[in-house]
């Protein structure tokens, strides 16, 4: 039963958030939205990661996770619901951001949560189903274009949708297990409200070249992360969502894989695959463009799920290893700060940047784009090889504990 709580939980919290988020750029792009305001806008997430740690904090120190978790999706609702009101761009980003600092904790929030009733080892097993989660958001999709013969994608209809979805969130996350606040009647310090407690970890240097990369790995992700679905607007796409969702809908195979690859190689050979996979996508984008064959654009959709689960979710088994017990939840809101906060944030004003420097009459540039991402791809998987080494002692205890033998 705690298996199949935790499970719903990250279903519903992914989907809530894919149903709008995915169609978000092409819907700014219907509203002829500035790039500057259409990178703001879509940087929401990244502000509102900034806001994990903080919630991190609350949930180690002062209430059960899973209460704190019902009030933040309770909030997200209402703001979905304020933008679906507006097409101003200031008012909207107003609303999208107060919608993030609600929601985007949550990720961080979810999965201590629900390593905090399961072997962090399993996470991988529980973690898939918020995978579920973002593909069966496609199911909303298909019903207005298909059934009630309603535009869908890049309209404001995706805000409704999450609201409902967020609702139903709420009172499912009451029934979730108590996960009480470990460190409750300590008291608590600027420093550890915005989670900079676990900082000193990154005295040691692997820890620290591994922060460093994965900011850095941030910046060519957003390309794909945030404006995708402007790409496949411009192309004429019809199924935006969808299309995007089948690379989520592979993600769970990988996801699934994570453990099975971190047990046979290590954390570090596994993220190094999910590097690899990160260049993989972009040369395939590029490619396809060039030599004009479109079904290559799949190869970099289905292999989403290889680049984050083994680089990003492997990251935060990484973090979970590293961190003490009380620090654990500040440790994850932490590594959502670099990564989903400032990575995403930098991410996207660079690629709204490069976007627009290859805008011309005739349209966008996109060859020129995805080399330029694939050669910084290229650039950070030859740098993590290069530099990250993996400590010996979380190397033999990792590959011992990460997956049963029954799986």
């Amino acid at each position: 039963m705690t298996k199949f709580k935790l499970s719903l939980m990250m279903l519903l919290q992914y989907m809530m958030y894919a149903v709008w988020w995915v169609p978000l750029a092409a819907y700014l792009t219907n509203l002829d939205v500035s790039s500057t305001q259409k990178a703001l806008i879509l940087s929401s997430m990244a502000i509102g990661c900034m806001a994990s740690p903080l919630v991190g904090m609350l949930a180690d120190r002062f209430w059960p996770a899973q209460k704190v978790l019902a009030g933040l999706n309770f909030v997200h609702a209402l703001m979905l619901l304020w933008a679906v009101t507006t097409h101003n761009p200031d008012v909207l980003f107003i609303c999208l951001l107060l919608a993030m600092l609600a929601y985007m904790p949550s990720w961080s929030l979810t999965s201590a949560i629900a390593m905090v009733h399961l072997p962090s080892d399993d996470f991988p097993k529980i973690r898939v189903f918020g995978s579920v989660g973002w593909v069966a958001s496609g199911i909303f999709s298909f019903i207005f274009i298909r059934v009630l013969n309603i535009e869908f994608d890049g309209t404001h209809l995706p805000f409704y949708c999450g609201a409902v979805v967020s609702f139903v969130a709420v009172f499912m996350n009451l029934w979730l297990p108590n996960t009480p606040p470990l460190a409750k009647g300590q008291k608590p310090t600027l420093i550890e409200a915005f989670g900079l407690s676990s900082v000193h970890l990154m005295k040691d240097r692997n820890f620290s070249i591994f922060i460093l990369f994965s900011f850095l790995a941030m910046i060519p992700f957003a390309m794909y992360f945030s404006y995708f679905s402007e790409f496949l607007l411009n192309i004429n796409a019809k199924y935006i969502s969808i299309t995007i969702n089948w690379g989520v809908l592979a993600e769970m195979g990988f996801l699934l894989l994570v453990p099975v690859a971190i047990r046979k190689f290590g954390l570090r050979k596994t993220m190094v695959l999910g590097l690899v996979a990160l260049t993989i996508r972009y040369l395939s984008f590029y490619a396809g463009g060039v030599i004009d064959q479109s079904w290559m654009y799949y190869i970099g959709i289905l292999i989403h799920g290889l680049i984050f689960g083994f680089f990003f979710v492997g990251g935060q088994i990484y973090i979970d290893k590293k961190a003490p017990a009380h620090l654990k939840s500040q440790a994850q809101g932490f590594i959502f700060l670099v990564t989903q906060g400032l990575g995403l944030l930098v991410g996207n004003f660079v690629s709204a940047r490069i976007i627009h420097q290859y805008k011309t009459a005739a349209g966008y540039n996109w060859d020129a784009i995805w080399g330029i991402t694939t050669l910084v791809s290229v650039g950070l998987m030859v740098g993590f090889v290069l530099l990250f080494r993996e400590d010996g002692n979380l190397r033999n205890s990792v590959k011992k504990q990460v997956i049963p033998e029954r799986i």
